[in-house]
């Protein structure tokens, strides 16, 4: 997971894999640190995820959980057709916010910028 921030934003690249142990231990600590650092957004940027099994979905949720709790919103960004079917499949596209595939395929980076509707957030 790389990591960019500004203006109370965090925003966080995952890796390829979100599976059982040290992928999904390594981002949950990864993720506690983020909530509890201050920022009031933390987008999760999912672009590079091709592999998420239980123990990935279970540290995303816990990580919302969390985050609720904090204060802080979570997003999910740049999800692909096959990881949003897996959000729907489980029911867990009702619990995230969750970016349009659509609406931030013309974005550079990341999919947080003043033009997404959905994120709203200016980036440093």
């Amino acid at each position: 997971m790389t990591n960019r921030e500004g203006n109370n934003v965090s925003v966080a690249v995952l890796s390829e894999r979100i599976v059982f142990e040290k992928e999904s231990n390594a981002l949950r600590e990864q993720l506690k640190c983020l909530i509890t650092h201050g920022n009031q957004k933390i987008a999760l940027d999912m672009k590079n995820v091709a592999h998420i099994d239980g123990s990935g979905l279970g540290t995303l949720v816990a990580a919302h959980v969390n985050a609720r709790a904090q204060g802080v919103s979570l997003l999910l960004c740049r999800v692909g057709p096959n990881f949003q079917r897996v959000l729907e499949l489980t029911k867990l596209a009702r619990i995230f916010q969750v970016c349009n595939t659509d609406a931030t395929a013309g974005h550079s980076e990341i999919c947080v910028e003043p033009a997404c509707p959905v994120c709203a957030i200016a980036l440093i």
